[in-house]
């Protein structure tokens, strides 16, 4: 049977989420209470057990509303490739003109495949080395999340976008996880320190030399940073990219392939 979460069903879908994902009970709870809300999260239950979680998160792509499916976790693949198939029915229903999810195992992927998605949105890192300029100027750690969502709007208005409310909570679970935003009047970039690298999970800018500033400007900050490494989109090419640790909006941040599937896929 797949069915909305009830209060009652948290120990069990607390024990399959960490069992099959591995992360903190403060994570999973933020991400079914505040990423996707209670109303959003859907399981699939059998035999009394809770067997399948996923959440539906409403996200939109260029103005059409499309849904999010996170979190994906499931004891047999039959039973969450029923629970998948029943959320891109009712989310079809409810008007999403498309579903995108993150396969978390090349299993995952297989199955999402099976299911009509396809791979989209691919990936490439980019590193450089980052010059030092004493001249260029940005702010840190300013940008709210209603002001990031404009700003994705803004530079980035093909990618799948979160509402504020969510993109609260991901700023949240970034900040935690050591993630510095950048930004000026030209551009923004999220990125992590690590060591003397800078991994920039997002940049973007009205043009090459604004984004240079950014990273100038993080540079200048780290200190002792010399070299950044970029995700970037890669056009028609499938490929993945990993970013250091994992992220509640980890297909909008670039953690991994999106996968993307048509609300007229059967």
């Amino acid at each position: 049977m797949y069915r909305l979460m009830q209060p009652s069903d948290w120990a069990e879908v607390l024990a399959l989420w960490q069992a099959q994902r591995g992360d903190t009970e403060e994570f999973v709870r933020g991400a079914v209470e505040r990423f996707a809300g209670v109303q959003n999260v859907y399981v699939a239950e059998e035999n009394d057990q809770i067997e399948a979680v996923a959440l539906a998160v409403p996200v939109t792509l260029q103005g059409r509303p499309g849904s999010y499916l996170f979190g994906l976790c499931g004891q047999g693949s039959l039973l969450l490739a029923g629970l998948v198939d029943t959320l891109c029915a009712q989310q079809k229903l409810r008007g999403a003109g498309f579903v995108v999810a993150v396969p978390a195992s090349p299993e995952q992927s297989t199955l999402l495949q099976d299911k009509g998605f396809q791979k989209a949105f691919a990936l490439r890192c980019l590193p450089r080395e980052v010059e030092r300029n004493l001249w260029s100027q940005a702010e840190f750690d300013s940008v709210t999340a209603k002001k990031l969502c404009e700003l994705r709007a803004k530079y980035w208005p093909d990618t799948v976008q979160l509402p504020p409310e969510q993109m609260g909570e991901v700023l949240r679970d970034l900040y935690s996880r050591g993630a510095t935003i950048v930004s000026s009047e030209q551009g923004y970039g999220i990125y992590f320190r690590r060591e003397d690298t800078l991994y920039f999970v997002e940049l973007m800018a009205e043009d090459d030399r604004s984004a240079e500033v950014l990273m100038e400007a993080a540079r200048e900050k780290e200190v002792i940073v010399e070299k950044a490494v970029i995700t970037v989109e890669l056009p028609r090419i499938c490929s993945w990219a990993k970013e250091p640790g994992r992220s509640m909006a980890s297909s909008v941040l670039k953690e991994n392939l999106l996968m993307f599937r048509r609300a007229t896929c059967a």
